[in-house]
């Protein structure tokens, strides 16, 4: 690797780096584009196989809300995205009823309550504490999977306030959920295109270890491909996951800063990498959709009360023999805790058999499963970034550049309601490379 200065050197190849070094190298700047993986993508990872005829995203899969940015992108290079069915089947007394209209509920006794605008609290003291008279225990024990599974969240440390600020905005609830649909890989050859300019060089498997900053100039240093590097840029934007960030220097995946990062210590320990446990499951057929005369047909999402995996879902509308079993916050820590993936995807088919009873032989029908652990990914420690109490300012804190220097992007840094999701991450990255560009 050549070690001439740069205008920018961008550290993470995943949504929000490349976001940012496609705008970079519009507005004519050089670009050096770090990458420690052997591919793109960051927590994008989309795979193809033979025979199904969905991808298989092993990172992120859906579409939150409007998401513009996401939506243009895949339209360049003539993409879409499918709107996600939203039919939900709960599991009570051995059978699979229509789920209960619980979120809307939950989101009015949220926009109504005024204890969050006092203080913030974590969100389980919220529910237990003053939401007992407005939600039914049911609702509370939804609202609190909910928590742990779509924010990855130990409702324990949770910021309600910012789990409610998130909940009754235009992300979650009644707006559209889709998905790209010729996977996630698509947004990727977009966002790669800009680098076909001759301003910007992209180096895969190099590992940053070190970043040297000071006013209008920045040194990182590290390994590429078991040979040792340096570069030289006046500026620098780091897209790196917040667990990553918040990894001791000497860790596999860690940086080291110097002078070290003291103005970012509050907002790092503002927010918390949430634990995600995703397995999708082949089968020989969807055996779910010929059950009961076709009952289950059109259903996208599987829950049980009990288990260890609690949520499956479907690629409908779409029509493939997979299922993906997904468990999130403090019961994804435990399940992968000490486990191999054959291990988790064992416990995966135990919960799905104890979800459909003796209707079918759940293993029997297997074919095949793929599993990625991003809390053990040295590049990744963890799935995405929910805020502890008292942190709701936390991923402003984080995104704001020091001394003209370091500039900071990535999900965890979105502060537009979309953290934790890759419309959050393209947005961050925009901002961090037009906050360059003026300055």
């Amino acid at each position: 690797m050549k070690r001439t200065p740069y205008d920018v050197i961008v550290i993470g190849a995943g949504a929000a780096g490349l976001a940012a070094a496609g705008e970079l190298l519009r507005a004519g700047r050089s670009v050096l584009l770090l990458e420690a993986r052997d591919r793109l993508g960051g927590r994008i990872w989309t795979r193809k196989e033979a025979g199904l005829p969905v991808p298989i995203e092993l990172g992120a899969e859906f579409i939150h809300g409007p998401a513009p940015v996401t939506r243009e992108l895949l339209a360049q290079v003539g993409s879409t995205a499918i709107e996600s069915s939203d039919a939900h089947c709960t599991l009570a007394a051995g059978r699979f009823i229509p789920r209960s209209h619980f979120f809307p509920k939950i989101q009015q006794a949220m926009r109504a309550g005024v204890v969050l605008a006092k203080r913030d609290m974590s969100f389980d003291a919220f529910l237990n504490r003053h939401m007992g008279t407005t939600l039914s225990l049911a609702e509370r024990r939804f609202a609190r999977m909910m928590a742990e599974g779509f924010d990855a969240a130990d409702p324990a440390r949770a910021s309600a306030r910012a789990i409610a600020a998130e909940w009754t905005s235009d992300t979650v609830g009644d707006v559209p959920t889709a998905r790209p649909r010729d996977g996630y890989d698509a947004l990727l050859r977009a966002l790669t295109a800009p680098l076909e300019s001759p301003h910007a060089q992209l180096q895969l498997q190099a590992t940053v270890r070190s970043v040297r900053w000071s006013h209008g100039t920045v040194e990182v240093g590290g390994v590429c491909l078991d040979r040792p590097f340096r570069a030289r840029a006046a500026r620098c934007i780091l897209c790196l996951p917040l667990g990553v960030l918040q990894s001791p220097a000497r860790s596999s995946g860690g940086v080291s800063f110097t002078p070290a990062l003291t103005a970012k210590r509050a907002a790092l320990g503002g927010l918390a990498s949430g634990p995600v446990v995703k397995v999708l499951l082949r089968f020989a057929t969807a055996f779910w959709a010929a059950l009961h005369g076709g009952r289950y047909r059109d259903v996208s999402f599987f829950h049980a009360a009990r288990g260890e995996f609690v949520t499956f879902w479907t690629p409908a509308p779409l029509s493939a023999p997979m299922l993906v079993a997904w468990a999130g916050g403090p019961r994804a820590r435990r399940i992968a805790r000490g486990c191999s993936p054959e291990q988790i995807a064992r416990k995966a088919l135990v919960s799905l058999q104890g979800m459909f009873g003796r209707e079918v032989d759940v293993a029997g029908q297997l074919q095949g499963f793929y599993c990625h652990d991003w809390q053990r990914d040295p590049f990744a420690c963890g799935a995405y970034s929910y805020a502890l109490v008292g942190g709701e300012d936390a991923r402003r804190a984080l995104g704001l550049s020091l001394d003209h220097a370091l500039f900071f992007a990535g999900e965890a840094t979105d502060t537009e309601g979309e953290g934790g999701t890759v419309s959050g991450a393209l947005t961050s990255g925009l901002r961090a490379a037009r906050e360059v560009l003026a300055g």
